[in-house]
């Protein structure tokens, strides 16, 4: 690394709240390595009393960009000055591009998940898929897979302060897409089991299973599982939480939230340099598996 920083290199950040754990800069450090860029990426901590400073010193300090995670990714957007798409759709922001002062919000996490799973052999295309959470990432996964054509989705979140977005979101499937959405309340221990039973994926989009909340998970018991269930986590650190052991056992196919890091990432990637990121030689160098 200390090779290749120079007067010249261009810095992008990503800013988080805890974030030491995160593998986004090795991956994208590599990136940079491989294909010769002159790029350093940095995590920094920061949360929703240190953001607007944070996103003035992009500016300020002309970084090309920054990724944005829990749990700033529904916060940011009121600090920068334009949003794609679909970033205004889901509500949320996971990257910041710079351009000339200018920042505009993008959202690839949904990107991200559906690439994973189709890398996975994975195929929730017209199907029903039920998913837990509701916050940047579980919005995100959910317009995307109904833009993308699954035909049915239960979403379950605990009745938080992302509640009502959870229901802004189920309202925007239902009127802009040809997939029914229909929000429970996590607590609703029949209807979770109900909609899993019939469902071809189970999805975890909270942050259940990662620092703080190692070893923890909102599923009561593996009785809500079965065999031919697909299962899968947008937690990666640790690799396999909790709900994924519990998949585990009952012989479940499972990914981790690996992959949906990976191509989260290379679609940022993309944004702020314009190259494709080399994905089979991150997969390699990063030792990734998606069980």
């Amino acid at each position: 690394m200390a090779e290749r920083i120079t007067g010249h290199t261009e810095l992008i950040g990503l800013m988080a709240y805890p974030i030491r754990h995160s593998s986004s800069p090795a991956m994208h450090n590599e990136a940079f390595a491989y294909l010769g860029l002159d790029y350093a990426y940095l995590a920094f901590e920061v949360d929703n009393s240190t953001l607007e400073d944070a996103v003035k010193g992009i500016r300020a300090l002309k970084l090309v960009g920054s990724n944005v995670s829990m749990p700033n990714k529904t916060v940011v957007g009121k600090y920068l000055d334009k949003l794609s798409p679909a970033a205004e759709l889901c509500g949320a922001v996971n990257t910041i591009v710079n351009e000339n002062g200018v920042l505009t919000g993008h959202i690839t996490d949904g990107i991200g998940y559906m690439q994973s799973l189709k890398d996975y052999d994975i195929d929730v295309i017209g199907k029903k898929m039920t998913i837990v959470g509701c916050g940047g990432a579980g919005t995100a996964i959910q317009i995307q897979a109904a833009l993308d054509g699954v035909k049915e989705m239960s979403i379950f979140n605990v009745k938080d302060a992302f509640w009502d977005n959870a229901q802004e979101t189920v309202n925007k499937i239902n009127e802009r897409t040809n997939c029914k959405a229909t929000l429970y309340d996590l607590a609703d221990l029949d209807a979770l089991r109900r909609e899993i039973a019939d469902s071809y994926l189970l999805a975890n989009a909270t942050g259940m299973g990662m620092k703080p909340l190692e070893g923890k998970t909102w599923l009561p018991d593996t009785s809500y599982l079965r065999p031919d269930l697909i299962v899968t986590d947008t937690v990666y650190a640790p690799a396999k939480t909790k709900f994924l052991e519990m998949a585990e056992e009952v012989g479940c196919k499972r990914m981790n939230g690996f992959g949906m890091m990976l191509f989260q990432g290379a679609a940022a990637f993309k944004l702020w340099t314009g190259k494709e990121m080399p994905i089979e030689h991150m997969k390699e160098v990063l030792g990734i598996k998606y069980e």
